[in-house]
């Protein structure tokens, strides 16, 4: 069921990608340095919201299908790299941080792609460190987008660093993670 309401809401989120990165390639005249970062933040806060909405209405509306259950994990892992790339090009991201977070993405979709392969998808089943290295870049990458004090009183940046940093700590337990949950089927 490709067009179904919570695939569109997906899709949705795959189109804002371009949004995202291309707030930061306006011209000055068009939108300022300070704006752009508000700008950026605000697509990618809605783009996460339609991550959680998605879900949510499949469930409500009895529209889950196979099709969603692929594409809502490419549409989530498509906006953390899209936003990743923009923030090493600004220098608020360590190189480092960026391969790692990026890296153990396309490790794990390759992994539990084969793991489908072979009948044993169930085996690297998203886990609880999973998801709380997904809210970590979920709460850093926007932090990291704003580069400013919120409220007068919260330092975007240096919070958000600390955040990606504990977020990329936790991507290469949660790899490690998933790829003992694959060993055991490694003959098959």
């Amino acid at each position: 069921m490709p067009l179904s309401i919570p695939n569109l809401v997906t899709w949705l989120r795959i189109l804002l990608i371009p949004l995202i990165v291309g707030v930061y390639y306006l011209p000055e005249e068009w939108l300022s340095y300070p704006a752009q970062n508000v700008v950026a933040t605000s697509i990618f806060v809605f783009a996460a919201v339609t991550d959680w909405l998605d879900g949510y209405l499949a469930r409500v509306l009895n529209q889950m299908s196979a099709f969603g259950a692929f594409l809502d994990p490419v549409a989530d892992k498509l906006v953390v790299v899209a936003a990743l790339i923009v923030l090493l090009k600004l220098g608020r991201v360590d190189m480092v941080v960026g391969l790692i977070i990026i890296g153990r993405e396309i490790a794990i979709s390759a992994l539990r792609e084969w793991m489908a392969r072979v009948g044993q998808s169930k085996s690297v089943a998203v886990a609880f460190i999973g998801k709380v290295k997904t809210a970590g870049q979920m709460i850093a990458i926007p932090m990291l987008l704003y580069d400013g004090v919120l409220f007068g009183v919260i330092d975007c940046q240096w919070l958000g660093t600390i955040l990606i940093n504990v977020a990329a700590v936790l991507t290469v337990v949660s790899m490690l993670y998933y790829m003992r949950q694959a060993m055991p089927h490694a003959s098959g």
